[in-house]
């Protein structure tokens, strides 16, 4: 089962080291990552997603909490969440090309940002399966180099506040 785990943690260095490696000597892989700093410059905003029973994100869970600059950690994955990522791809793109590429970008809600002579690179966001779909669709042109982020995601409404915060 995948889970969204959205943990704040304090915004000093080595905290995503310290996680990361927690996760990886209990042998749990990772399946996307983002970090940034919150509203609150002290506190960062760790978003990642994993995959395992309930009994595996309990452990990871429990180990995260004796983490000391984990400030909480949530499953958001049984709530009402957005999630996002973004992604960069450079696709090979002749100039008879590029209306018909354009016009893909466009029905994606993607923006094309760098035109060269033979490719053209694309900013896409939106659910992995929006991001997933893109990829295909440009294989078939000829993909060059492609980046992406880990996935963000926020519950919608009004945070519950905590005395920790």
């Amino acid at each position: 089962m995948r889970h969204v785990l959205s943990a704040l943690v304090q915004n000093e260095p080595g905290v995503l080291a310290r996680v990361s490696g927690m996760l990886a000597t209990r042998g749990f892989n990772i399946d996307s990552l983002a970090v940034g700093e919150t509203e609150n410059h002290e506190l960062s905003r760790m978003t990642f997603v994993v995959r395992g029973d309930d009994a595996a994100l309990d452990q990871i869970r429990k180990q995260l909490d004796k983490i000391i600059p984990v400030v909480r950690v949530d499953d958001i994955s049984a709530e009402n969440f957005v999630e996002r990522d973004l992604m960069l791809i450079k696709v090979k793109c002749p100039a008879e090309k590029r209306a018909e590429v354009a016009l893909l970008v466009e029905t994606f809600r993607g923006r094309t940002v760098d035109i060269q002579h033979d490719n053209i690179m694309i900013e896409i966001s939106g659910t992995e399966g929006k991001i997933e779909s893109f990829i295909e669709l440009m294989r078939g042109y000829g993909i060059v180099e492609l980046a992406r982020t880990g996935r963000i995601a926020l519950v919608r409404g009004m945070p519950e506040r905590r005395d920790e915060e």
